[in-house]
């Protein structure tokens, strides 16, 4: 009835009628403001900082800066002062809070701060990072406090944690190889460019609740590292969180709470506004990692694959924040859909002096997929394969082991060779992969495998909470956040499903509050589906028993003779006969006034099972419950003559198990597809000699404009129903934009005749690599 239907999501009309509030939307008499005054160094000793000519400026209530806290904080190592002190690391890092009546008194008095710096030697690329002679970002990295056990800082050096995989025997392996090639690729960090920037409201009430208003992904993290780092009781925070308008993973880790926190506790615990402007968004707040990447594969001459080495530098930035996790994520899954029988890999997360590094949508697999099927497109070419056979004759199958030597089943995978022949189908590949027009322009077609497990914490959980109304309809309470990807749609046809009923009698709350939303672990990983997805079947059972229950007594019936559909609650052997939801929804009330059971309440929970750690040394566990995989492809046309390039139709082909909404799936993928293929093509950090941030405005950093998206977004779905998730669903959250460099880095290539492995894909920069390899 809902499973599999294009249901129209519940937030379409108020977002279609612009009424949604977002946290900008949300003000209060008495609120003030907080404004940044942030290094315009990358790498530089703290003098001094002088705020007199600060205090002047009428309103301002408080400056603070690093020396209230001089202390380190960080989700999985703490390595990151809230304000800087002693020394700055990156441009655009916060130094101090200025606090002010209105918002313009604070921007005004953060000017007339003045800092005195020491220049320190900058740390500019990974490459220069990993050199025994790099000067150090942090000189004591080794004594940071560890927040989760599997990340491993290297004392005296830039290593900010170091991953293994060791599969095999790689070493005979390679020796033993018919071809063997190596390959190295990277790209510069970049921005996540949400619609909303970040955001968030503080405040400290007399009782000493500490009361938070966020653009967040994760309000439980939220809480967690404001009770770890600054003692504040659990109970005593209060995350609030509305719809957040876009993130992308950026919105994911914590940045702005503490600093609002410290903000509003200098101000007696008044509510306290901090706002990141579109600049601080871009270069202050954490952004999208940069990364290096060598790959190296040896193969059969038929092209079997036998052993694969991947050495993966992760540009983290100044900090670790969630770039150390990305570094184990791209270890986990090094190799790609591929089956790969000996495996050898080293994920580095480098500290440099740029903006720090976090959350990405895809979470590593983006940027080591890139990698991995430029490599793979390479191969076929040495070994004179279509690269569509390659793929397809070493994709990982049931019966396989994933790089960490986990057993791939039937249930924990999709089918990837049914994907890259549906793609390979879509994009038309066999009317020719190269074909040059009557106009002379190239077109070309590229092609990339993917997959993807949801690296969650291995106690990942969600919770949910329905209460019955007195017509029969249900409120659904979880706190999973909407951001734009339609969860909570998701979820209401998943209860509406279980109740037998129509989404319509489904109410979810899209703002979230951590006093009556029950945990839930984060909104990342699309994991969302999956876990809460989970919790609100276990609810709906809960709900349903106690529905039969109130409805056996009412009826003078078995319960076991009892089933629920349709607002009502009947005899499976005479559906005629039964009871309306709505009358036993808070009870039931006997003809002589007698009451009994009162109102229905399902709880429902669901935690990740059976996964665990990554062995140090070798990578070996289970850290990820299940695989979605998928193919992409591109077409592009291509100018000979001055090297700019058009995308003419981009394909995705996803297992996601079951598509739960098949029209909000394949909005997901379009717009994953947007994203990747903007990154590739166009976006990325430009540094100067000293770490600064040249293009820290929407205006001159580069994205995919409106108008440059391909003229075709074609979307399609294998479901290979996974045993574990709702209704046979996986998580698809991330895969739209897993493929897509390499898909377009493999089309240009194709179409210019050169092998391209920098992104992003500007025409000087395929002009470049076409004349080097003219000479």
């Amino acid at each position: 009835m809902n499973i599999g239907k294009a249901v129209q999501r519940i937030d379409a009309v108020e977002k279609a009628a612009g009424t949604v509030r977002y946290l900008g939307d949300y003000s209060m008499p008495g609120l003030l403001h907080a404004k940044l005054v942030t290094s315009t160094h990358a790498h530089a000793k703290i003098i001094s900082i002088d705020t007199k000519e600060a205090w002047k400026v009428p309103g301002v209530r408080a400056i603070v800066t690093g020396k209230v806290f001089p202390f380190h904080i960080g989700p999985i190592l703490a390595d990151r002062p809230p304000l800087a002190f002693e020394k700055v690391r990156y441009h655009g890092e916060p130094l101090a809070i200025v606090v002010a009546d209105q918002e313009y008194q604070a921007k005004q008095a953060a000017g007339k701060v003045k800092i005195e710096y020491e220049p320190l030697p900058v740390v500019n690329s990974v490459q220069q990072a990993f050199q025994k002679d790099s000067p150090l970002v942090h000189e004591n990295s080794g004594q940071y406090q560890k927040i989760i056990s599997n990340v491993y800082p290297v004392q005296g050096t830039n290593i900010g944690s170091h991953i293994k995989i060791r599969k095999g025997d790689f070493i005979s392996a390679w020796d033993s190889c018919d071809v063997k090639i190596t390959k190295n690729f990277s790209f510069n960090l970049s921005d996540h460019a949400a619609l909303e920037t970040r955001g968030a409201r503080v405040e400290i009430n007399p009782a000493g609740k500490v009361i938070v208003h966020s653009t967040t992904q994760s309000p439980y993290t939220i809480k967690k590292v404001l009770n770890q780092f600054f003692n504040i009781e659990v109970g005593n925070i209060i995350v609030h969180a509305p719809m957040v308008g876009g993130a992308f993973g950026g919105k994911g880790t914590v940045q702005l709470e503490p600093l609002a926190y410290l903000a509003s506790k200098s101000v007696g615990g008044k509510l306290v506004k901090l706002d990141y402007e579109r600049e601080e968004d871009m270069i202050t707040a954490p952004c999208h990692i940069g990364f290096d990447a060598t790959v190296k594969l040896g193969a059969t001459q038929d092209g079997m694959l036998v052993a694969g080495q991947y050495t993966y530098l992760i540009d983290s930035g100044a900090y670790t924040d969630q770039a150390a996790g990305i570094t184990r994520a791209a270890a986990l899954d090094c190799t790609g859909p591929y089956h790969i029988p000996n495996v050898w890999c080293d994920s580095y997360c480098m500290y440099t002096n740029h903006p720090f590094g976090t959350s990405y949508r895809g979470y590593g697999h983006p940027e080591l997929t890139f990698a991995v099927e430029r490599t793979m497109d390479m191969l076929a070419r040495e070994l004179n394969i279509c690269p569509i056979q390659l793929r397809k004759q070493n994709t990982i199958k049931p019966g396989h082991t994933s790089p960490t030597q986990a057993v791939i089943t039937a249930d924990n995978i999709g089918d990837a060779e049914k994907c890259i022949d549906r793609a390979k189908e879509l994009i038309e590949w066999d009317k020719g992969e190269r074909i040059e027009t009557e106009s002379g322009k190239i077109r070309a077609k590229g092609i990339s495998s993917f997959w993807k497990t949801s690296t969650t914490a291995t106690n990942a959980q969600s919770a949910v909470i329905l209460t019955f109304e007195a017509d029969g309809s249900v409120n659904l309470n979880c706190a999973a956040i909407e951001l734009g990807q339609g969860t909570k749609t998701i979820l209401a046809q998943i209860l509406a499903e279980k109740l037998g009923t129509e989404i319509d009698k489904v109410h979810v709350t899209m703002e979230l509050n951590t006093q009556y939303d029950p945990h839930q672990w984060r909104t990342v990983a699309s994991s969302t589906t999956f876990l809460a997805g989970r919790a609100v079947i276990s609810a709906a059972d809960h709900a349903i028993a106690q529905l039969k229950k109130t409805a056996s007594i009412a009826m003078q019936c078995s319960i076991e003779d009892l089933d629920v559909g349709g607002g009502r609650v009947y005899l499976k052997p005479n559906p005629e006969y039964g009871v309306n939801i709505k009358d036993i929804a808070l009870g039931y009330t006997y003809p002589n006034g007698h009451a009994i059971e009162g109102q229905v309440i399902g709880t429902g929970k669901h935690i990740q099972r059976r996964l665990t750690p990554m062995d140090k040394e070798t990578g070996f566990g289970k850290p990820g419950p299940w695989w979605s995989v998928g193919a992409q492809a591109v077409e592009v046309e291509w100018s000979k003559n001055d090297y700019t390039y058009k995308v003419l139709k981009a394909v995705t082909v996803l297992d996601g198990g079951t598509i739960i909404n098949p029209a909000t799936a394949a909005q997901q993928m379009r717009g994953g597809m947007y994203l990747g293929l903007s990154f590739a093509s166009s976006e990325g950090y430009i540094f100067d000699g000293q770490g600064l941030v040249q293009n820290p405005q929407l205006r001159t950093y580069q994205m995919l404009r409106f108008g440059e998206q391909p003229a075709e977004y074609i979307v399609d779905f294998i479901e290979t129903p996974s045993a574990d998730g709702p209704f046979g669903a996986r998580g698809i959250g991330e895969y739209g934009v897993i493929g897509m460099a390499g898909a377009l880095a493999n089309s240009l290539s194709a179409a210019a005749e050169v092998e391209l492995s920098q992104l992003p894909l500007h025409p000087e920069y395929i002009w470049k690599v076409k004349k080097e390899h003219a000479t």
